[in-house]
């Protein structure tokens, strides 16, 4: 898979955050020297491609009120992991979602990340969960955030 010169100039330019103006697009038009209605194609492109994998927004959750925070894990049947992650990751309160292969001593396959105003509330919304899950799900857990961790992505580094 390969990028041309215009397609690394746009993952620098959007790489730490879009432009937090009315119009981002055209920021990073004016910074990349191509049209706005050329950036939002190539993204598109580069979606489509897989090269970039999707332009989204990441909220700090303790800044809107969300102070509890947990990655539920769940241990779901193979056989309907990917029909039940989907019902789980299209629930309101869970921002991210996914399935990963079991390990040694770990037997959880589904992931979802919960977010509240308290723990009472993210245990209510993991019930919600578990009722979804029914006898599909034979164990679970849940680790909660102590502390707000800096996300980022893949950065490219600057040519010489």
């Amino acid at each position: 898979m390969t990028i041309d010169a215009i397609d690394k100039r746009l993952i620098g330019a959007t790489q730490a955050g879009l432009p937090l103006t009315d119009e981002p697009y055209a920021a990073i038009a004016a910074q990349t020297g191509v049209s706005e209605a050329e950036v939002i194609e190539r993204l598109r492109a580069m979606l489509a491609r897989g090269v970039i994998r999707r332009v989204a927004l990441a909220p700090n959750h303790y800044a809107l009120g969300m102070v509890a925070n947990g990655m539920s894990v769940w241990d779901v049947e193979d056989a309907r992991a990917t029909e039940l992650g989907a019902q789980i990751g299209a629930l309101e309160f869970v921002s991210h979602c996914y399935l990963r292969p079991r390990a040694e001593g770990w037997p959880y396959n589904l992931f979802a990340m919960i977010h509240g105003a308290s723990r009472d509330e993210v245990e209510e919304k993991r019930r919600e969960i578990a009722a979804i899950l029914g006898p599909a799900c034979r164990e679970s857990d849940i680790l909660y955030s102590t502390r707000i961790l800096k996300k980022t992505g893949m950065r490219l580094k600057p040519e010489s």
